[in-house]
């Protein structure tokens, strides 16, 4: 009779294991406006321009469940060049309200978003599949978020370049980065900076993968629905 008991309570248990294994990962918010990339395109700074970085966005959007009929743009500057005007971030990204993909408000508008009162942490940063991103601490660090951008999400005047040749180089520039976990080396504002903390720098300049690394990055990028 012991015997009996014992593997019909261990039968019990693997039916409940079997169940829960078979059980859907909670699904993401269909108000899903904003995430973090869980990867980035793999060719360091190089994201086939602002055209390339926005079709990332979509493709990740679109496999988490939230892409279309919302158009998701990356939050990019590019700077002027060759007769074309710079692009500001802040102007390309639409106007607000972003959730998360557990329906957070990290931002109600622009200005918020740009403003000392946002909700942009490592806890909201949440990628699109719901997930936290490793920060500074964690192995490796991955809090490195391509920008371009002055923190107001302006794009940074003709000069220095710090958009990688307007995100088109793996080889040639630095790009201008964020902290989405509002840490750095030191306890200052552009530490804290989610996006304008430091420029991108490596022993091959400053745009490939592994310069990218080198800091505690990994080419990823914030990604906003526009509509």
């Amino acid at each position: 009779m012991n015997r009996f008991k014992l593997i019909s309570s261990a039968c019990f248990a693997l039916a409940a294991l079997s169940v829960l294994a078979a059980q859907p990962a909670p699904a993401q918010s269909a108000d899903t406006s904003f995430f973090l990339t869980s990867n980035g395109i793999g060719n360091g700074a190089n994201l086939g321009g602002l055209a390339g970085a926005d079709n990332h966005c979509q493709t990740l959007a679109q496999a988490a469940g939230f892409g279309a009929p919302k158009t998701w743009r990356a939050y990019l500057s590019t700077q002027a060049a060759d007769g074309a005007s710079a692009v500001n971030a802040r102007d390309r990204i639409g106007k607000g309200p972003w959730k998360n993909a557990r329906g957070v408000v990290v931002a109600m508008d622009v200005a918020d978003l740009h403003s000392a009162g946002n909700n942009l942490t490592k806890q909201t940063s949440l990628s699109e599949k719901g997930e936290v991103i490793n920060g500074r601490g964690d192995t490796p660090n991955r809090h490195d978020v391509l920008t371009g951008s002055q923190a107001d999400g302006t794009a940074f005047a003709a000069g220095d370049d710090r958009t990688c040749k307007n995100w088109t180089s793996s080889t040639q520039g630095a790009a201008m980065l964020g902290h989405f976990d509002r840490m750095g080396l030191r306890d200052d504002d552009a530490s804290k900076s989610w996006n304008s903390s430091h420029a991108s720098r490596g022993p091959d300049g400053g745009c490939s993968q592994a310069d990218l690394r080198s800091t505690g990055g990994d080419g990823l990028l914030y990604c906003f629905a526009a509509n």
